[in-house]
């Protein structure tokens, strides 16, 4: 197995890295970015594998994997997460981080077996603040590690269609979500599950648990959408505010909400028709997009 330096060398110089399972076969897009932020983020992932290299620590590996990541490495971030559970076998943060790139991979059923193991290693202990790779404007995390589990494993049941599971995992994520940002997020997908899970009157009690006249730092796009299924703002509204040209759309989380607020209203062809044009977009890491892919092939 290559040491993480030299994989991590291997994936800014030359590109590549191996992959395992799944994700061996995964078609995967690189994402658009300037070429003044690539530049800066293939540093952060040589000096991170430089820390680690200097101090083997397994915070310090978990930052060479998220690193990579972030640069659009999925393969090689995964590599690292799986190097790292060979080192940490109980360490959860390293299958709470491979499941969520294993999800970007449409590797689900991986994902899955990562975040069922990772909630299994949490069992009993305290929950912990999970630090942001990419801070949001206010630089205050705003999620936790047990959070960032369930939330993630209700994430990956859902996208294969598995309501009943993608259900208690909300469930547990509601229980560990401290603060607005998280919970607006939970409530809103969790919201979304019990309701394409034909449970109305579940749904309502779910949305209730959430006042809208809050503040959120980063989740805005799951207030409103919390606010959309509360009757506070119309979907039309939302729409118009991430229209882009006439295939693609700004937001594809946003999007993906408002789509499947239509298909579970009735209105298939315009949720077909916003999916479609999520999936023209360029956002193809996102879950909005991923789970409009999803859709489209069910």
């Amino acid at each position: 197995m290559r040491t993480v330096l030299s994989l991590t060398l291997l994936l800014v110089f030359a590109g590549h890295a191996a992959a395992q399972d799944c994700a061996e076969n995964a078609e995967v897009v690189p994402p658009e970015m300037p070429d003044s932020v690539r530049a800066e983020y293939k540093k952060n992932v040589v000096d991170a594998a430089k820390k680690f290299a200097a101090d083997q620590t397994a915070d310090n590996m978990i930052w060479v994997g998220r690193r990579a990541a972030y640069l659009g490495e999925y393969l090689a971030a995964i590599e690292v997460f799986t190097e790292g559970i060979g080192l940490y076998a109980d360490d959860a943060r390293f299958y709470r981080h491979r499941g969520h790139r294993y999800i970007t991979l449409r590797c689900f059923d991986d994902a899955i077996k990562d975040f069922e193991k990772a909630a299994s290693l949490i069992k009993g202990k305290p929950d912990e603040v999970e630090p942001d790779g990419l801070p949001n404007a206010k630089n205050i995390p705003t999620s936790t590690l047990q959070s960032n589990i369930w939330y993630h494993l209700g994430l990956a049941y859902y996208l294969k269609g598995d309501f009943a599971k993608a259900e208690k995992a909300y469930q547990e994520a509601y229980l560990v979500s401290k603060n607005n940002d998280m919970r607006a997020a939970t409530v809103y997908w969790y919201y979304m599950t019990v309701r394409r899970a034909g449970k109305k009157g579940d749904a309502a009690k779910v949305l209730g648990r959430f006042k809208t006249n809050v503040e959120v730092i980063e989740n805005t796009d799951y207030l409103d959408l919390l606010k959309l299924n509360k009757g506070e703002v119309k979907a039309e509204t939302l729409l118009a505010k991430i229209s882009g040209d006439a295939n693609t759309l700004g937001s594809a989380s946003l999007a993906y909400g408002i789509g499947n607020y239509y298909l579970y209203n009735g209105d298939k062809t315009k949720a077909m028709e916003i999916f479609r044009k999520i999936v023209a977009g360029n956002q193809w890491a996102s879950f909005g997009y991923i789970a409009a892919e999803a859709e489209l092939a069910r």
